[in-house]
Protein backbone atom coordinates (compact mmCIF):
# COMPACT_ATOMS: atom_id res chain seq x y z
CA UNK A 1 0.00 0.00 0.00
CA UNK A 2 1.20 3.51 -0.62
CA UNK A 3 0.42 6.45 1.61
CA UNK A 4 0.79 9.97 1.34
CA UNK A 5 2.29 12.22 3.65
CA UNK A 6 -0.21 14.84 4.52
CA UNK A 7 0.21 17.97 7.09
CA UNK A 8 -2.41 19.96 8.22
CA UNK A 9 -1.73 22.85 9.83
CA UNK A 10 -3.19 23.56 13.54
CA UNK A 11 -4.83 27.01 12.63
CA UNK A 12 -7.28 25.62 9.81
CA UNK A 13 -8.37 23.12 12.70
CA UNK A 14 -11.76 24.57 14.54
CA UNK A 15 -13.00 23.22 17.53
CA UNK A 16 -16.54 22.12 16.49
CA UNK A 17 -17.87 23.19 19.77
CA UNK A 18 -17.32 26.06 22.13
CA UNK A 19 -16.65 25.02 25.78
CA UNK A 20 -19.22 25.98 28.06
CA UNK A 21 -18.26 26.43 32.05
CA UNK A 22 -22.00 26.46 32.90
CA UNK A 23 -22.58 22.58 31.39
CA UNK A 24 -20.09 21.53 33.00
CA UNK A 25 -21.38 23.08 36.37
CA UNK A 26 -24.45 21.30 35.84
CA UNK A 27 -22.87 18.06 34.82
CA UNK A 28 -20.82 18.49 38.24
CA UNK A 29 -23.71 19.55 40.12
CA UNK A 30 -26.13 16.65 38.68
CA UNK A 31 -23.36 13.50 39.29
CA UNK A 32 -23.36 14.91 42.88
CA UNK A 33 -27.10 15.12 43.26
CA UNK A 34 -27.40 11.54 41.35
CA UNK A 35 -24.39 10.37 43.76
CA UNK A 36 -26.14 11.63 47.17
CA UNK A 37 -29.48 10.25 46.00
CA UNK A 38 -27.71 6.88 45.33
CA UNK A 39 -26.27 7.26 49.03
CA UNK A 40 -29.57 7.54 50.25
CA UNK A 41 -30.89 4.92 48.72
CA UNK A 42 -28.09 2.74 49.96
CA UNK A 43 -29.39 4.03 53.67
CA UNK A 44 -32.57 3.65 53.33
CA UNK A 45 -32.15 -0.27 51.97
CA UNK A 46 -29.31 -0.92 55.16
CA UNK A 47 -32.30 0.01 57.38
CA UNK A 48 -35.04 -2.02 55.95
CA UNK A 49 -33.39 -4.95 55.95
CA UNK A 50 -33.10 -4.53 59.65
CA UNK A 51 -35.11 -6.16 62.37
CA UNK A 52 -37.10 -4.32 64.83
CA UNK A 53 -35.09 -5.20 67.61
CA UNK A 54 -31.97 -4.08 65.77
CA UNK A 55 -33.76 -0.91 64.84
CA UNK A 56 -34.98 -0.42 68.49
CA UNK A 57 -31.08 -0.65 69.21
CA UNK A 58 -30.40 2.63 67.61
CA UNK A 59 -33.57 4.46 68.27
CA UNK A 60 -35.95 4.22 65.78
CA UNK A 61 -38.82 2.50 64.84
CA UNK A 62 -40.25 0.85 61.45
CA UNK A 63 -42.52 3.81 60.45
CA UNK A 64 -39.76 5.86 60.83
CA UNK A 65 -37.67 3.95 58.64
CA UNK A 66 -40.32 4.58 55.60
CA UNK A 67 -40.13 8.29 56.06
CA UNK A 68 -37.58 10.58 55.04
CA UNK A 69 -37.75 12.51 58.73
CA UNK A 70 -35.15 10.62 60.46
CA UNK A 71 -31.60 11.63 59.58
CA UNK A 72 -29.14 8.52 59.41
CA UNK A 73 -25.81 8.73 57.79
CA UNK A 74 -23.68 5.14 56.83
CA UNK A 75 -20.35 5.26 56.98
Amino acid sequence: MHSSNVTISARNIRPSRHFRPGLLLAVITAARWLARKIGERRNSNALMELSDDQLKDIGLSRGQTESDVHVYSRI
